[in-house]
This record gives structure tokens, sequence and C-alpha cells, in this order.
């Protein structure tokens, strides 16, 4: 942990040292999305500026990592269920998706029974696993996607999309319902479903997330951490180019985030819709109206 940073309530007087300007403190630079253009000033003033933000950035760097020793600190939680999952050898156990080691990320990928084909905005994520999996094995890690769309739709779609990574199938488990990125009918017809730690309204019977597992060396179980939505965003290398370029995300006008996504394999080059909205994919349509 960061030298200064015990608890979590040093990691909030971290964060408000950041993010909440002083009194006497300099005025911010205007960004692109404030003004058409920025401020321009000589080299020696841009310099002094760089530096200013570079201070803010260690911190947040601090602030980051003490945030994932915090993280470290989470109690587990034993898993007691025998789930059973599909995947290219046939029926699998989640102590098998291990592959041999002690730690398991799983990304929880909205494709559900009957979809013609995966999210758009999960295969944006999924389309920067591969590299990461290269390098995941030798910390003792392995990577496995879960849909509960049955394996041959995942297959064929991972086929299309050129992906490498394990991905399995949880049709007919409760894996997703119990992590909370499936929704019965009945509670979505309730117009709100649990999802981040929330009740909350969501476009979609599927939705995504991340957990995490470790197996101990008498092959005990445990969970030991899951995020949504937007706690997402750091597996998004994408994301974290946009960030540093003048326009950022260039997303304010959209009417959800990644409204401007497409599959990897469908950018035409034609203007996003801002007004377009999530539309699920189903199966025997134009998958994705919306995202066209």
């Amino acid at each position: 942990m960061a030298a200064g940073v015990t608890s979590t309530g040093g990691i909030a007087a971290l964060a408000l040292k950041i993010f909440v300007r002083k009194k006497g403190e300099s005025k911010m630079t205007p960004t692109m999305t404030q003004t058409e253009h920025p401020q321009v000033v000589s080299e020696a003033e841009w310099l002094a500026a760089r530096k200013r933000l570079l201070v803010t950035e260690k911190e947040f760097s601090r602030l980051r990592d003490a945030l994932s020793a915090e993280r470290r600190k989470m109690p587990w939680a034993r898993v007691e269920t025998d789930y059973l999952f599909e995947g290219p050898g046939g029926k699998q156990t989640l102590a098998d998706l291990f592959q041999g080691r002690s730690q398991l990320v799983v990304y929880h990928f909205m494709f559900g029974p009957g979809w013609s084909e995966g999210c758009p905005s999960c295969s944006f994520l999924a389309d920067h696993f591969d590299g990461a999996n290269n390098h995941l094995p030798h910390r003792d890690v392995t990577l496995a996607v879960i849909s509960r769309a049955p394996f041959d739709q995942i297959e064929a779609f991972k086929k299309r999309m050129g992906w490498r990574f394990p991905w399995v199938s949880s049709f007919g488990t409760n894996f997703n319902r119990d992590y909370h990125v499936s929704f019965n009918p009945e509670d979505r017809n309730e117009g709100k479903v649990e999802y981040n730690y929330a009740r909350t309204e969501f476009p979609s019977d599927e939705a995504p997330g991340l957990s995490v597992f470790y197996k101990d060396q008498a092959g005990q179980i445990f969970h030991t951490y899951s995020s949504y939505a937007r706690g997402l965003d750091i597996l998004l290398g994408t994301y974290n180019f946009l960030d540093f370029v003048p326009k950022g995300r260039d997303e304010d006008g959209l009417k959800f985030s990644m409204a401007w996504v497409r599959h990897h394999d469908k950018y035409d080059g034609r203007p996003v819709d801002p007004e377009q909205t999530y539309v699920q994919p189903k199966a025997n349509a134009d998958c994705c109206e919306g995202h066209r």
C-alpha cells in the first residue's frame, strides 16, 4: 500500500486531494469538451502545465495501488454449488476451469440463448483478452469467459471473431443468475433487476461482469471479488488510449457510452446516430439494429 494510505478513509482523503481544486490554485486549461479550441501557450508554459498535471497523475497512481490493496483485503465466500459448464472437451466443473492454477478470472459475456451473436460492447472488451492471456498464466492466473448461450453458438461466434481465449457455456445452470449477470423475465417485468449491488433498470436479459475465484490446495473454491458496469473500464485498453487524446472518449452526446462500438468486423464508416439505444441481439433477426 502507498505510504500514508492505510485505510479506506485514507483512500477517500487522497481522492479528495486529487479531484478538489484548493483555493489559490490556477485554473485548469479548458478541455476539448469545454471549448472548441484549447488554450495555446509557449513551450515553457506547456512544460510547466505538464509538470503540474504529473503531480496529480502520480497521486492517482498511488491511489490506484492503495485501492487494489484494499480489494485484496476483501473477505472470501466459499463456493458451495457444483456448477457444470459445457466446453470444447465436454462437461467441465468450475474447478476444471482453473486449468491447474490457483486463481481464476471469469468474464461474464452477454450472449444469451437464442441470440444471433454476442453483445457488441462485450465483444469490444473481448478484443483485448487474448493479448493479456499470453501473460496471465505466468502469474498463476487463468482467464475464462462464460455465457448462457449454448456452446455451439459460442464456438461459431468465437470462430467468426478470431478469438482464442477459453469460453464455455453455463446454459442450464444457475451460474449467471447467482452472480447477477442474467435476469429472469419476471424480474425485468418489474422494471428493475439486481445488478452492480443495487436494484436498477437494465436493457437486456444478460449483463456484463467480472468475477474472481481462488482454489486452495485442498480443492476448495472461494469467490473473492466481482465487478460490474464502469468497474470493467480498466479492461479496455482502447479507452486508455482514447483518454490520452484531446477529444477523449468523445461519448458525451451519445444515448449510452458505447453506442459507437461495433463488432470489429462491422465497422463501415457510417456516422453514429446519437439517439440510438441498446438493442439486445435476437435470433433470426438483423442483430443489434441499434448498433449498425
